[in-house]
């Protein structure tokens, strides 16, 4: 029993060695359906002898378990899928299903709408669920086939383990970093209150400032620039005499400092300005920030996913302070 020494051996391969018809073979490997003793047993020995490895892929559609991972963004509108962020977490993913014969599909829910995930779960081609700016709603409608294929990349639940970054940390570090410069008249711009992970930077950011005796000052956010533009000139009417911004995101800093020096507000003499992920512009734009490894977080989701491993703790990945011209 031999095959080609440049390929893999194939399904067709062991059929033909063992002397049986492709479909049995294919039974016999997934272990699902009737074969006789004998045809297993030859089944078995040409797999041995020729090496074969099942392709996920195809094992899945035998099995029904899925040919793809679904990659799910909550938000308000469909420019939740427009952000880095998921570019990066998408292309992590990809990454991974490709080693494992597997495809990725992306899909965004609105927020207002959780009950879509049903549907969308309810394909059989989804072999692995992934949730992004994950709500408490999503949580509860994640079905129970997907359970222990399932991770969210923000809140989990006690079915749905989640993967994400200490960003409370990082903000707590941003924010020291403010303390030991000087400034202490603080703002924040945060991210939008329904998006419970982001919570925990604006909780941060008001534990210090309420140690410190200082006062709290925030602005609503989004996350994006031209939020940033807006919660600029918000903050400096509302608090004139403010020394500092802490945007919820990178892309929130930069429209904070392209309105502050449009309004000929000085970066970092006048007002210090830090963002939170480290893009790569951020480098570029010599910003103050936090790290943030988005893929290494995706990947670390993917993984958990296709392991099929069961609910655990939380994985908090660190995020360290990037400082920067900004602050």
């Amino acid at each position: 029993m031999t095959t080609a020494a440049r390929r893999p051996a194939t399904l067709d391969d062991v059929a033909r060695a063992a002397g049986v018809s492709r479909s049995t073979a294919s039974r016999v490997i997934a272990g699902t359906g009737f074969a006789s003793p004998s045809a297993r047993e030859r089944v078995r020995i040409a797999v041995n002898v020729l090496g074969y490895v099942p392709n996920p892929a195809a094992r899945a559609l035998v099995q029904g378990s899925g040919v793809r991972l679904l990659v799910v963004v909550s938000g308000t509108s469909p420019a939740a899928l427009d952000d880095s962020y998921v570019d990066q977490v998408v292309a992590a993913v990809a990454r991974i299903c490709t080693a494992h014969g597997m495809g990725v599909a992306v899909q965004w829910i609105p927020l207002d709408a959780p009950g879509r995930l049903t549907r969308l779960t309810e394909d059989r081609g989804v072999a692995g669920l992934i949730l992004v700016n994950t709500t408490q709603a999503l949580l509860d409608l994640v079905p129970r086939r997907l359970h222990g294929r399932a991770v969210s990349i923000g809140i989990g639940s006690a079915t749905v383990p989640s993967v994400d970054i200490d960003n409370g940390g990082g903000t707590a570090a941003i924010v020291r970093h403010l303390f030991a410069t000087g400034r202490r008249r603080i703002a924040m711009v945060t991210g939008p209150r329904w998006l419970a992970c982001a919570n925990r930077s604006v909780e941060a950011y008001r534990r210090l400032l309420h140690d410190a005796g200082l006062p709290v000052r925030e602005v609503v956010g989004d996350f994006s620039v031209a939020r940033g533009h807006a919660a600029a000139r918000e903050v400096m009417r509302r608090w004139p005499d403010t020394d500092a911004i802490v945007g919820i995101s990178d892309a929130t800093a930069f429209g904070v400092i392209s309105q502050l020096r449009a309004d000929g507000i000085q970066v970092p003499d006048d007002v210090a300005v830090t963002g939170f992920d480290d893009v790569p512009m951020a480098s570029v734009a010599a910003l103050t920030t936090a790290s943030h490894p988005v893929r290494h977080i995706a990947t670390a989701a993917a993984s958990l996913v296709l392991e099929q491993h069961p609910a655990a703790a939380p994985t908090v990945f660190p995020s360290a302070l990037v400082r920067r011209a900004s602050a």
